[in-house]
């Protein structure tokens, strides 16, 4: 009688999971946004995890005035240079208007970024949710200001000259001859081809998200847990 019961418990426990209150994978999937599940059916989408993160600081930086429009830039760092890591998502209509690849810091890192910064002179990338703000015309042409609305993590985004915008290196022939991109001094640089539309596009306090897995910042972002987030501009 015991071994039937043991049995059966085991039986039950395969079936419900380890609380008994752990929910399909269909009923997970069907709570996520909707387009986060429309996004993620695409070839070449955000993976899942990072997507949604993106979502909820996105949402958030809405729901607090920090950015606005219905642009999201979402760039994740966990990829290596050498793949296309940068995505500007139209979230109402659920499409992605660009799919491009992105340059790093060159002390983050070489093929892969590893280290990020929010330090004036770390020739680093930052993390976290950005707005984007205007254009000037600079070295490197047209270029794009960016606002790091995070406390110590990108706010001295302005004071480093963090900007996106387009460069000879970001290419896919540097590639084929250094094994990876070249390296900016912390901005987000783009292919020059393409830099000047993207940049048009999200230009005037669009969201613009940068991910790496960096358990620091995950715990502590207070557009990842939206908690009463208020946002002082200048």
């Amino acid at each position: 009688m015991v071994a039937v019961v043991r049995i059966l418990a085991v039986v039950l426990l395969a079936l419900v999971g380890p609380t008994g209150c752990a929910r399909p994978a269909a009923a997970r999937s069907a709570a996520r946004p909707p387009v986060a599940r429309a996004l993620e059916r695409l070839d070449g989408a955000p993976r899942p995890e990072v997507l949604d993160l993106a979502l909820r600081a996105y949402e958030c930086g809405r729901e607090a005035g920090a950015v606005e429009g219905p642009l999201l830039t979402l760039i994740d760092y966990s990829l290596p240079s050498t793949v296309r890591r940068l995505w500007v998502i139209d979230v109402p209509r659920r499409r992605v208007l660009f799919h491009e690849l992105v340059a790093h810091g060159e002390n983050s890192g070489g093929n892969w970024a590893t280290a990020f910064s929010n330090r004036p002179g770390s020739r680093q990338s930052s993390l976290g949710l950005f707005r984007t703000e205007d254009t000037y015309v600079g070295g490197h042409g047209v270029s794009l200001r960016l606002e790091g609305l995070e406390p110590g993590v990108n706010d001295q985004a302005m004071q480093r000259k963090i900007v996106m915008h387009g460069a000879d290196y970001v290419d896919s022939r540097v590639v084929h001859s250094l094994g990876r991109l070249g390296r900016s001094w912390g901005c987000p640089a783009l292919p020059r081809p393409v830099s000047r539309r993207v940049i048009d596009r999200i230009k005037g306090g669009s969201a613009l998200f940068a991910y790496y897995p960096d358990r620091r910042w995950l715990g502590q972002s207070r557009f990842l847990r939206c908690d009463g987030v208020r946002v002082a501009r200048r």
